[in-house]
């Protein structure tokens, strides 16, 4: 008994330390990721992931860290593997805790992501997948303002499906799912309710805005917009599009 009960101990003690490990790579992760640096952040999360290969966090980041690099790649091809290792990442998770918000979240996010660049059916069938998750990520945290942001997007994007897309699509699919321009403004403005410093969303709000015939508003979201801190790498190139945007505007 006094073997098995030492053997429990020693267990025990060694994961405790691999677990305060972990927590300190999760640091210098989340360090990384803000300076912002995302290559590094994500092979950083990843070394967690060898020592915790159920860490949801981890994983989550895994995800959301492909997603946004994926976005940044110069062919589709390789766009495309970071999404499929997003859509990768953020399954596990789910697999692990199908009620978790952030992993429903950025499951929406890799999926919106791989289809930005399809065709109006395809953006269709990929719809229902990515409603589904948003509405799960908001469901059980209601103050998810990413997921938020994600659900203006999809709003956005059906709203833009010109006549032939939806005939094509209906045919394909029977009924389109809903998603209208209010819609979209409204889940943008949430966002900005729940956080101040969501750079991309203040950009999607101004383009729904201006879509809108609300230029007023438009004018005043992008330049708020270009006195907010950069937290992405995405950051600098979204404020250059805000600043073109807000030139034709004015």
């Amino acid at each position: 008994m006094k073997t098995i009960s030492l053997f429990i101990f020693l267990v025990m003690l060694n994961w405790t330390a691999f677990s305060q490990d972990a927590g300190v790579v999760i640091k210098e992760a989340n360090r990384l990721e803000n300076l912002p640096d995302e290559k590094a952040a994500f092979t950083t999360f990843k070394e967690v992931l060898k020592m915790q290969p159920t860490n949801v966090y981890a994983l989550n980041k895994c995800s959301e860290l492909c997603s946004r690099i994926g976005k940044r790649q110069p062919d589709k091809a390789s766009s495309n593997d970071y999404y499929q290792a997003a859509v990768m990442y953020a399954g596990i998770a789910l697999r692990i805790d199908s009620n978790n918000s952030e992993s429903n979240c950025v499951m929406a996010i890799a999926l919106g992501r791989s289809s930005l660049n399809k065709s109006g059916k395809e953006k269709i069938a990929a719809a229902r997948e990515i409603k589904k998750y948003v509405d799960l990520s908001i469901k059980n945290d209601p103050h998810n303002f990413k997921a938020w942001h994600v659900l203006g997007r999809w709003n956005f994007e059906l709203s833009t499906l010109n006549l032939i897309e939806r005939t094509a699509a209906k045919l394909l699919y029977g009924a389109i799912p809903a998603g209208t321009l209010t819609d979209a403004i409204y889940a943008f403005e949430k966002s900005n309710r729940i956080t101040d410093g969501f750079i991309l969303n203040y950009f999607e709000l101004a383009r729904a805005y201006q879509k809108n015939d609300e230029n007023g508003k438009a004018i005043a979201t992008l330049k708020k917009m270009l006195l907010l801190t950069n937290q992405t790498e995405d950051d600098t190139m979204i404020k250059n599009d805000g600043r073109r945007l807000l030139k034709e505007l004015q």
